[in-house]
C-alpha cells in the first residue's frame, strides 16, 4: 500500500503546485487579494504532500521493499540501513523526488519567514516557485516515477553502486541539491519583480539573503564532493573536471557573482538588469546541470539516467524557462533605471568587474563542457576537453579576479582615488610579493621541490587576499560604530578562498608519488616518509569481502601513521573496489592505494601487489578553505 500511497500523494501534489503556480501569479496581477491570499496555504500543503512521498519512499528502502522496481535496482538485503537511506537519492527517480521535496522545502520557507513582504510580491514569487515545482513534478510522473512497481517482486535487490556506499554520499547530494535548488528563490523574487515591473533595491533586500544561504549550501557540497572523490575513487585526485563536477561549478560562479552584485543593487541602486539576469543564468545552469546529469548525454559516475525521453522532457524544460525569463526580460529592462552614478575607480566597478569575470569564467567551462557533446551529436568525431584546457583558460580568468578582492573592500562606494588606495595597500603588496618569492626559494633550499612561477603566483594572490583582508579589518575596527556581521561574512569568505588557494598552490606544485610493485616486508620511500608493507590479510565487510594491506609509515626511524587501504568485491555486483587509506594533517596527507596483485618476486617469488603512495602538502586546506 505504501509504494501506491507515495504515487497518488505525488500526483496530488502536482495540482496543488500547479493552483500555487497559476491562481497566486493571476491574483496578483487581478489586483484579487483572495487568491493571492492562497499562496501561502498552498505552499505548505504542497510540501506536506511531496514530504510524505518522500518518507514512503525511504520507508519502502528500509523494509526491503522490492516489490518497488527502484528499490531492487538500488538496494540489497546486506546493505546497511544508513546506506539504505542515502540509496533513496542514490539513482535518478529517487535524486529527482529529493529535489522536488528540497524545492518544496525552500517554497514553505520562503512562506515562512517572508512575513514582511508585500502580499503582491510573496504571492508572485510562491507562484513562481509553484510553477518550477509543477514542471519536476511532472517530469517524475511522466517519465521517472520512482513508485513503479515490480511485480512479482525481486528476491533481493541489485545493490547500490559501490562507488555511493561512503559516508560522502549521505551528505553530499543534499547539500549539493539545496544549493542548486535554492538559486530557484533567487530567481523566484527577479521574476517576481520583473512581473511587477519594480526592479528598484528593495527586491535585492529580500533576495538576497536567501542567495547567500543556498550559495553557502552549494559551497559545502562542491567542497564535501571534492573531498569525497579524493577519498574515495582512490586516485589521489580533489578535482577531474569532469562535466558533472563543471555542471555544479558553473551555478556556483554564477552565484558567486550574483551575490556581489546584489550587494551593488541594495545599496547602491546599481546593476539592477544585471542582477536580474544573473539570478535567471544561475537558475537556469542549475537546470542545464539536470539536464547533463539525467540526459543519458554523459558518461560519469556522477550521471544517472539514459532515457532519451527523459533528456527531451527536461530540455524542453530548460528552454521553456529560460525562453520565457528572458523574454520578459527583454520587455521589462528597457524601462529599468541605471541607478548611481559610479566612477571608473570605485566598489561598484570593482564588483562589475569581479562579476563579468566570473561570468567569463562559467561560459570558459560551459565551452569547455558542452563543445565535446555538441561535436559527438554532429557525428564530427569524439573529442574530449580535460584539465589541460580547463587550467589554460581558468588560471589567467581568475588570477586577475583574486587580485581585485583587495581594492574592491578597500575602495569607497561611488568614487574612489587611485592615489588613496595605493597608500593602503603598498605595503600589503611588498608582503605579498616578500612572501611569494620567499617561501618557494626557501623549500627549494631545503630541497623539497623547485620554484615554479605558479607556486610563486598563487602564494602572492593568497598573502595578498589575507593581508589586505586583515589590513581593511584593522582600519574598520579603528572607526567608531558598531561594524555589521555581514561584514566579518564577507572577509571571512575572503579569507577561504585565501586558504583554499594555497591549499591548490602547494599540492600541485609540491606533491610527490610513487607507483610500485611492492611484497611483504619491502619499503618504497617518498621524500622523507618510509612506507613498509607489513602484511596483507582478509576482512569481511557487512555486504563485501576485502584485501587490506597494513603499511607502517616512518620518518628519521620513527612510526608517524599507519595506512590500511584495501581492494574490495561486493556480492551483488563482484565489482572491484579500491578504497584508499589517508593520513590527514595541516600540513599534508600520506596517501596509499592499493592495486591488483602482480607477478610474484623473480628471486623468492613471494606474492607482490601495486600500491601507489602520495604525498600531498596542504591538501587538507582545499577543504578547510571551503
Amino acid at each position: 500500500m505504501i509504494p501506491e500511497l507515495g504515487h497518488y500523494v505525488l500526483i496530488l501534489a502536482f495540482w496543488i503546485a500547479l493552483a500555487q503556480g497559476v491562481l497566486p501569479l493571476v491574483g496578483a496581477a487581478t489586483g484579487h487579494l483572495g487568491w493571492q491570499s492562497m499562496a501561502k496555504p498552498m505552499t505548505t500543503l504542497h510540501f506536506g504532500l511531496v514530504l510524505l512521498a518522500f518518507l514512503a519512499l525511504t520507508w519502502s528502502f528500509v523494509i526491503n521493499d522490492f516489490s518497488v522496481l527502484y528499490v531492487s535496482q538500488h538496494s540489497n538485503s546486506l546493505l546497511p540501513t544508513v546506506y539504505r537511506v542515502a540509496a533513496v537519492w542514490g539513482g535518478h527517480e529517487g535524486s529527482l523526488l529529493l529535489w522536488a521535496f528540497l524545492l518544496a522545502l525552500w517554497s514553505v520557507a520562503v512562506a515562512v519567514f517572508s512575513r514582511t513582504l508585500p502580499l503582491a510580491m510573496s504571492a508572485r514569487v510562491l507562484g513562481v516557485l509553484g510553477l518550477v515545482s509543477t514542471g519536476f513534478l511532472a517530469f517524475i510522473l511522466t517519465t521517472s516515477n520512482p513508485f513503479d512497481r515490480l511485480l512479482p517482486a525481486a528476491a533481493d535487490g541489485r545493490d547500490l553502486n559501490p562507488l555511493l556506499q561512503d559516508v560522502g554520499l549521505i551528505i553530499h547530494p543534499p547539500m549539493l541539491y539545496m544549493g542548486y535548488v535554492g538559486f530557484s528563490v533567487a530567481f523566484a523574487f527577479a521574476i517576481a519583480a520583473l512581473l511587477s515591473g519594480r526592479l528598484d533595491a528593495a527586491w535585492a533586500r529580500w533576495s538576497r539573503p536567501w542567495t547567500l544561504v543556498a550559495w553557502v549550501f552549494m559551497t559545502f557540497g562542491i567542497g564535501l564532493g571534492s573531498w569525497w572523490a579524493y577519498s574515495e575513487l582512490g586516485w589521489g585526485g580533489w578535482w577531474f573536471w569532469d562535466p558533472v563536477e563543471n555542471a555544479s561549478l558553473m551555478p556556483w560562479l554564477f552565484g558567486t557573482a550574483l551575490i556581489h552584485a546584489l550587494m551593488a543593487t541594495e545599496k547602491r541602486g546599481g546593476f539592477k538588469a544585471w542582477t536580474v539576469l544573473l539570478a535567471i543564468g544561475a537558475f537556469s545552469l542549475s537546470l542545464l546541470g539536470t539536464f547533463l546529469v539525467r540526459s543519458g548525454v554523459l558518461t560519469s559516475v556522477h550521471a544517472f539516467a539514459s532515457d532519451p525521453s527523459r533528456g527531451v522532457f527536461i530540455l524542453i524544460f530548460l528552454v521553456v524557462v529560460v525562453g520565457s525569463s528572458l523574454t520578459l526580460f527583454a520587455w521589462r529592462a528597457p524601462k529599468v533605471s541605471v541607478g548611481g552614478r559610479m566612477g571608473l575607480i570605485s566598489r561598484e566597478s570593482f564588483l562589475l568587474a569581479n562579476s563579468v569575470l566570473l561570468v567569463v569564467a562559467t561560459g570558459a567551462v560551459l565551452l569547455g563542457t558542452i563543445y565535446p557533446l555538441v561535436i559527438d551529436a554532429l557525428n564530427m568525431g569524439k573529442l574530449s576537453v580535460g584539465a589541460p584546457y580547463f587550467n589554460t583558460v581558468f588560471v589567467p580568468l581568475l588570477s586577475p579576479l583574486l587580485f581585485l578582492m583587495v581594492p574592491g573592500v578597500a575602495a569607497s562606494w561611488k568614487e574612489a582615488q587611485i592615489s588613496q588606495l595605493v597608500s593602503r595597500l603598498r605595503w600589503v603588496a611588498l608582503g605579498s610579493l616578500l612572501l611569494a618569492c620567499g617561501v618557494p626559494a626557501l623549500l627549494q633550499e631545503l630541497g623539497q621541490g623547485e620554484w615554479l612561477w605558479g607556486t610563486s603566483l598563487g602564494l602572492f594572490l593568497s598573502a595578498w587576499i589575507v593581508l589586505g583582508s586583515v589590513k581593511h579589518a584593522v582600519m574598520r575596527l579603528r572607526q567608531p560604530g558598531r561594524i555589521a556581521l555581514s561584514y566579518w561574512g564577507m572577509q571571512t569568505a575572503h579569507l577561504g578562498i585565501a586558504v583554499l588557494v594555497v591549499g591548490i598552490t602547494m599540492v600541485k606544485g609540491y606533491e610527490l608519488e610513487r607507483d610500485v610493485r611492492i611484497g611483504i616486508g619491502e619499503t618504497v620511500t617518498l621524500r622523507d616518509f618510509t612506507f613498509e608493507l607489513k602484511r596483507m590479510e582478509d576482512v569481511d565487510g557487512p555486504n563485501y569481502k576485502a584485501l587490506r594491506a597494513t603499511l607502517e609509515v616512518t620518518k628519521d626511524q620513527r612510526v608517524v601513521a599507519q595506512l590500511t587501504p584495501e581492494k574490495r568485491r561486493y556480492f551483488s555486483t563482484a565489482m572491484p573496489m579500491t578504497e584508499a587509506a589517508i593520513d590527514s594533517g595541516w600540513m599534508r596527507d600520506l596517501y596509499a592505494s592499493l592495486g591488483d596483485p602482480v607477478e610474484p618476486h623473480p628471486q623468492t617469488r613471494a606474492p607482490r601487489w601495486n600500491l601507489h603512495v602520495y604525498d600531498k602538502p596542504f591538501i587538507s586546506w582545499l577543504w578547510a578553505g571551503a
